[in-house]
């Protein structure tokens, strides 16, 4: 009887000791995998941070691009310098439109006439209520500055129809003038174009480039 008791408690103690084992095993393998999530989860955020830097660095590049030829044509044309920028980041997306970055058109400024170097392509116009699709001939330019002197020079002189069209652009005393005067004479389509300009001039603080 003792012999098959101890039989019995030698099988319990390595029963035991299996189960102690497993226990440890299964408790290093979280920890273990808990480290590899964490190292992954830093990974994965320096990722996204490095990702927001690098667009802000761009960011940054293409206003500093701009930003000296737009306040040379403030002198000319009287048209502020921050609804420049604010319009030229709108209209191409940052310059990574198929528009600004082939054709060098910023604005989206649409050719005024048939002579004039043009590209043919599809656009989007806020029309009773809603965004459609239509093709248009657009402006084609030889680089951004000429880009940004025909826009200036579009809201200055105004176009073929109307010499005085954007004279609530050009009288404002502030980009806030300016934004609203952009959406009353009619340069956009999109109801909230105002709004848009105003939120990016204030967002990247544009205004510090105005005379």
């Amino acid at each position: 009887m003792l012999a098959k008791y101890g039989k019995r408690r030698r099988r319990r103690v390595r029963k035991s000791n299996t189960i102690v084992m497993l226990v440890l095993i299964f408790f290093g393998l979280m920890v273990i995998l808990g480290f590899r999530a964490l190292s992954n989860g830093y990974s994965n955020s320096n990722q996204v941070d490095n990702a927001t830097n690098q667009i802000a660095i761009e960011h940054r590049k293409f206003i500093t691009k701009l930003a000296p030829q737009a306040q040379r044509l403030q002198g000319e044309y009287n048209v502020l310098p921050s609804i420049t920028l604010a319009q030229a980041i709108l209209e191409s997306d940052w310059g990574s439109s198929k528009l600004a970055s082939k054709y060098h058109n910023l604005f989206g400024v649409k050719a005024q006439s048939s002579s004039t170097n043009s590209v043919y392509l599809d656009t989007q116009e806020f029309v009773n209520g809603r965004y459609v699709t239509v093709k248009a001939h657009f402006e084609v330019y030889q680089s951004w500055n000429d880009s940004l002197t025909d826009h200036a020079r579009l809201l200055a002189y105004g176009t073929k129809w109307n010499n005085s069209q954007y004279q609530d652009v050009i009288n404002a005393r502030n980009y806030l003038q300016a934004a609203d005067g952009l959406q009353r004479d009619g340069y956009a389509t999109d109801p909230t174009y105002t709004k848009k300009l105003v939120s990016i001039i204030k967002k990247y603080k544009l205004y510090q480039y105005d005379d």
